[in-house]
């Protein structure tokens, strides 16, 4: 865990950094320190940091990457290597300040073609990313839900708790589709009005989906409450693009708004960046979606096969740690009454910790909980992320004042995009059974 919130801060400061540099009295500093080595001029234009803001993310991108490439293969705590990830901090973070420096020797033209291309590549693999770990969630807390639901000891409330939570997800998306209506759907605001509508009508299609008949003997699990957790998050996404959009056709009251506008800016940069860190950590952690290790898998496969028999899968089976296959032998010879029943007692207190001892501990001596290096290849992503968010349309932007972060036609259609496709996503995820059922039978 704290390996995960080290570099986490790690990517927020670089954010933050990035975003400062943004400032035109940030890039005139700079510059004056570098002793007029870099020019704040691009192709005759004004950067206004768009190369700085590069530059700072391409080097906690290249951090990232060299970690990623020296982690191939580390599977448990026993390898050398796996103190690279978990240890060694002070020069990580050397190499990290120092990859920054050296990017000043790169060339401007370089971090042009490299943002304008390379990165906004890198920010859609990490969207589509965050979009499929969502429907996966949304899966998982249904399935969660319904075995505790069969358990007869919490039958009741779990009942209680999944009707509710569904009905109040579904309120909820109401009650922001009703919101953006009313403040930024007015007249002429056809972009908004297309946005709210089109999130409302696929809502309302992926619910019915659901509940479908068909769809239900595929897969009995499937219901309501995967349609409103991904229904409630799209929705939020539609919020946020009409919320943040530029006020050029007056259809963003919250730009008008009366308020210290700086302290607001500086506020939804802050909580940006603490949202793409905590989405990035969550990400590059989900073993599922990562190839993680199989060490929160250790159950028992069967394949059926055309005639009905059971065979059992070896390759899905963990192999076990001494302590548990004693322990099976103790059972064993106290049951065929070959030791007294105190020996199960004995054995309980030497030897190597329980399983659930050594979770506990979270030492990853068996398997990791995650891939170490896709862990980092998420998170080099995720930089390609913050410089698109900062860097696009950034031409809009003269002067001092601090950077809104994301309050652009592009940041806008990036997330009503992204709320379509999460849509998408989780209407295949149900559909796909149905249509490929040779590829789901097992």
């Amino acid at each position: 865990m704290a390996t995960r919130i080290a570099y986490a801060l790690i990517l927020l400061v670089n954010s933050i950094i990035s975003w400062i540099m943004l400032t035109d009295w940030a890039v005139k500093k700079l510059q004056h320190v570098l002793l007029d080595y870099v020019d704040i001029t691009c192709n005759g234009g004004a950067c206004y940091g768009f190369v700085f803001v590069q530059r700072v993310n391409f080097a906690l991108g290249v951090f990232h990457a060299v970690l990623a490439v020296c982690l191939i293969g580390v599977h448990n705590s026993r390898n050398g290597r796996s103190s690279i990830q978990n240890g060694f901090w002070g020069p990580k973070i050397v190499a990290w300040l120092g990859l920054i420096v050296v990017t000043f020797f790169i060339p401007d033209q370089f971090f042009l073609v490299w943002g304008k291309y390379v990165a906004v590549f890198g920010a859609t693999l990490f969207l589509l990313l965050g979009l499929v770990l969502l429907v996966d969630l949304a899966h998982t807390i249904a399935e969660y839900c319904v075995a505790k639901i069969q358990e007869p000891d919490s039958a009741r409330i779990w009942s209680i708790l999944i009707v509710g939570g569904t009905i109040g997800m579904y309120v909820v998306s109401l009650a922001m589709t009703i919101v953006m209506y009313i403040f930024f759907a007015s007249k002429g605001c056809s972009m908004n009005q297309s946005a709210i509508t089109i999130n409302l009508i696929l809502l309302l299609l992926v619910s019915g989906l659901s509940v479908h008949p068909v769809i239900q003997e595929t897969n009995t699990r499937s219901g309501l409450v995967q349609s409103a957790t991904v229904g409630v998050y799209c929705t939020y996404l539609t919020l946020s693009a009409v919320g943040m959009e530029p006020d050029d056709q007056h259809c963003n009251p919250l730009v008008r708004a009366r308020g210290t506008r700086k302290a607001s800016i500086i506020l939804g940069a802050i909580i940006t960046f603490l949202t793409v860190a905590y989405t990035t950590t969550r990400a590059a952690t989900y073993g599922l979606a990562l190839g993680g290790s199989a060490q929160n898998s250790g159950h028992i496969k069967l394949d059926v096969d055309e005639e009905g028999d059971h065979s059992l899968d070896t390759a899905a089976v963990q192999p076990q740690s001494r302590r548990e296959m004693r322990q099976e032998a103790l059972v064993a010879a106290v049951n065929s009454g070959a030791l007294p029943a105190s020996a199960l007692d004995d054995s309980d207190s030497d030897g190597e910790d329980e399983p659930s001892q050594r979770r506990g501990k979270d030492d990853e001596r068996d398997a990791t909980q995650y891939n170490y290096s896709m862990f980092h290849v998420v998170f080099l992503l995720s930089t390609m992320w913050i410089a698109s968010l900062l860097t696009t349309q950034l031409e809009d932007h003269k002067g001092n004042d601090f950077v809104a972060v994301g309050r652009t036609y592009w940041a806008s259609w990036v997330k009503i995009v992204s709320a379509w496709v999460c849509y998408a996503i989780y209407a295949w995820s149900l559909a796909a059974p149905v249509l490929l059922p040779d590829r789901f039978d097992y």
